[in-house]
């Protein structure tokens, strides 16, 4: 199946054109085929592919490079195909996270060819799987010096907003050990479950962290999300897992995230069994606050995980700044309003044209 896509049409249309062409995770090919194809159709970039994923760059060495991205991969599709619009809302699988960003992305790549920074273009693959499988990784092992630069915009959906840096994230397991005994003489065990209680007590008297980090408050949190345990209906259990969910300020690695969460829950058997650092926001960097004056209004902490934790990592600023309500993500009833991709668009362009 061969696609073509018109890099020069309205944004918008460009928008429809991406919904339409289906590309749930690692079924990207064909539209990595099809923006593959209209970028190097480009004279002013450099193009090259790795796996579903597509990368352009100017050369012009400017001062400062300004890195852009965006996964190409949508969640598996609910009824939502093709795209539809009904005035200025446009309704489909993707139209929200993130083919109105991606558009947004190629409209700016094709149309402004001698920009104030350098520009780079990350159309990656497999963003909404495990994070093993997530391109920017692969891409970081084969193709590092393509995710490197002053800045990073990462096109997920914020409303428009610039969403600063991002929270970091930790899952733990609280566990408990009894003896197993008949129900019937329960006093000759040690229930499991009953030991959770107290750290379920101080989940409950918990009172989280707000951080205020360049004028954008990260609020944190911890929350019970899974609770195991029991052997049957008669028997006294022996063991109960407590599974729990840490939402931390960027002003925290995940070093003192887990100190922090092992003294809270002192006298535990604390296990960590996932976690991924935050990313700070950058906003006084130089590119990012010309990108923070042309957007106006204020900009906002990310309060969940995202791809900018990935360039933070490589010691780079980063935001999310894209069209569409995040609430609205993986939901049958995805819809976008088309001006907030018009605004977008208007936005990078007064930021990145001298």
């Amino acid at each position: 199946m061969t696609v073509e896509l018109d890099l020069a049409a309205d944004p918008v249309d460009l928008t429809v054109a991406l919904v339409d062409i289906p590309s749930v995770s690692e079924n990207e090919a064909v539209l990595a085929d099809a923006v593959e194809r209209a970028l190097r159709k480009l004279g002013h970039l450099e193009v090259t592919r790795s796996g579903n994923a597509v990368l352009a760059r100017t050369n012009l060495g400017c001062e400062r490079r300004v890195v852009f991205a965006g996964h190409i991969d949508t969640v598996p599709i609910n009824d939502n195909l093709p795209s539809r619009r009904e005035g200025e809302i446009l309704h489909g699988c993707g139209t929200v996270d993130m083919k109105g960003g991606d558009a947004v992305m190629l409209h700016i790549a094709a149309n402004i060819t001698d920009p104030k920074h350098d520009l780079t273009f990350v159309f990656y693959d497999c963003e909404e799987i495990e994070a093993a499988r997530n391109g920017l990784g692969r891409i970081e092992r084969e193709l590092k010096d393509w995710l490197m630069g002053d800045v990073a915009v990462v096109c997920e959906p914020s409303n428009g907003t610039i969403e600063a840096g991002c929270q970091g994230t930790m899952r733990i397991q609280v566990r408990t050990t009894g003896k197993r005994a008949h129900t019937a003489r329960g006093w000759m065990g040690v229930n499991a479950i009953h030991a959770i209680g107290d750290a379920l007590r101080r989940l409950e008297a918990y009172e989280p962290r707000i951080v205020d980090i360049d004028g954008c408050a990260y609020r944190e949190g911890l929350q019970a999300v899974k609770i195991e345990g029991g052997v049957a209906g008669n028997v006294v259990p022996d063991e109960a897992v407590l599974t729990i969910n840490h939402r931390f300020a960027p002003d925290r690695g995940p070093a003192e995230a887990e100190k922090h969460l092992r003294e809270v829950f002192e006298g535990y058997d604390v296990k960590v069994v996932d976690v991924a650092a935050g990313a700070l926001p950058g906003l006084q960097a130089p590119a990012a606050k010309e990108l923070v004056e042309a957007a106006g209004g204020t900009p906002v902490a990310k309060l969940g995980w995202t791809d900018v934790a990935r360039f933070a990592a490589l010691g780079m600023p980063a935001v999310n700044f894209g069209p569409g309500d995040p609430t609205l993500a993986h939901t049958k009833e995805e819809h976008v309003h088309v001006q907030q991709i018009k605004d977008c668009v208007s936005v990078l362009t007064q930021w990145l044209t001298p």
